[in-house]
């Protein structure tokens, strides 16, 4: 298919040049003519978009200053060229310094310079297209890789080799209150403002310390890992570096939880006795988790844990009492209470042994109605 010509406005009161403009640039463009400057605005906007409008200055409706600067408010991608004389020329420097204006050609022209002109202003209208193009594909990405940044739990500055603030991330946002402003400031500025120089410190003691990958630092009652990665382009030049940060006052009480959980994993006897211990001992650990004030993702994630295994062993232990000692207990009340406590059990792969005995006696009891008065746990 060929390829659709670029179409340009030619707009005079008189109707031998329009025909003479049709003439000179028919073979290379699509060209549209009108003896009217209000008409040719309908033209614009009927049959848009167009590359380039060349209109003469004097025409008894509207001026061809007045006619650009019309067409720059409607149609800013059109490139927009004056015929014009001599006597009008302090008008159409005026157009030209305000920015309505791409060229002028004055009367008579030749030719051969008019067809270069529009040749030139019609690469100029391609060119602005292009990019304009790649500004919106650079602006859609640059809204895609905040919108991904700000999904992470991870804190992220980003910073130009000369230290000055590129992006912060929504969770960094989140944590140190730092303002949409933050991005175009040195870095030591915005840290130093509110009260982060040791997260600054972390970030360059890390940089600098090739055995060490992370630093943790004490910030206003929480506690953050720090890490810091160079940024390189393809060539490997460096251009920036990222300063990640993860608030981790959990991972005390996290290693405490899953210490607990882990032990009746590894239970090979008898299990309610370290259920009952364990079931015991996770509302202490929810207690600190509240004593501590800390609202943070980890917390939150920990807290809705200890809960959902907190569930898990209330299940477990309500269905062996069932099955040992009511005398027919609703069985498929039984695996649903099995089911929810499966789900919320916290640690990758089975439960412990006792309890998927017990699941099997259920499933069993569900299918025969008989069941043995024993306690599985």
């Amino acid at each position: 298919m060929k390829a659709s010509l670029p179409k340009i406005l030619v707009v005079d009161d008189e109707e031998a040049i329009l025909e003479t403009m049709i003439y000179t640039f028919q073979d290379d463009y699509e060209v549209f003519t009108s003896t009217s400057a209000r008409r040719a605005l309908e033209i614009l906007d009927e049959n848009e978009p167009f590359a380039v409008v060349l209109t003469d200055q004097r025409m008894p409706d509207m001026s061809g200053v007045d006619f650009v600067a019309e067409v720059c408010k409607r149609h800013p991608s059109t490139v927009r060229m004056i015929l014009t004389g001599f006597s009008d020329m302090e008008a159409i420097i005026q157009a030209i310094n305000d920015g309505h204006v791409y060229a002028y050609i004055t009367k008579p022209w030749e030719s051969e310079q008019l067809k270069q002109l529009m040749k030139q202003a019609v690469a100029h209208h391609r060119l602005m297209i292009e990019n304009d193009r790649l500004l919106t594909d650079l602006q859609r990405v640059n809204h895609l890789l905040r919108a991904v940044m700000d999904q992470l739990d991870t804190g992220a500055i980003a910073v130009d080799e000369s230290g000055v603030i590129q992006a912060v991330n929504r969770p960094a946002r989140d944590f140190f209150s730092l303002g949409t402003n933050a991005r175009g400031r040195p870095l030591k500025e915005v840290l130093e403002k509110h009260g982060l120089d040791a997260i600054g410190a972390a970030a360059i003691a890390v940089a600098g310390d090739e055995e060490v990958n992370h630093y943790d630092v004490e910030v206003r009652g929480h506690r953050f890992r720090v890490k810091t990665h160079d940024l390189a382009d393809e060539a490997g030049d460096p251009f920036g570096r990222v300063i990640l940060f993860r608030e981790v006052s959990h991972e005390p009480l996290q290693r405490r939880f899953y210490d607990l959980v882990g032990e009746l994993a590894e239970v090979e006897g008898p299990l309610r006795a370290e259920l009952e211990r364990v079931h015991s001992q996770l509302p202490q650990l929810a207690e600190q988790i509240k004593a501590s004030h800390i609202e943070s993702p980890g917390m939150s994630t920990l807290a809705e844990r200890i809960s959902r295994t907190r569930t898990a062993i209330e299940n477990w232990l309500d269905v062996d009492d069932a099955m040992a000692h009511e005398e027919l207990p609703d069985a498929q009340v039984l695996q649903d209470r099995m089911r929810i406590a499966a789900a919320r059990w916290p640690l990758a792969g089975e439960p412990p042994a006792h309890v998927r005995e017990l699941a099997r006696r259920v499933e069993e009891y569900y299918e025969s109605g008989e069941k043995s008065k024993q306690s599985v746990l």
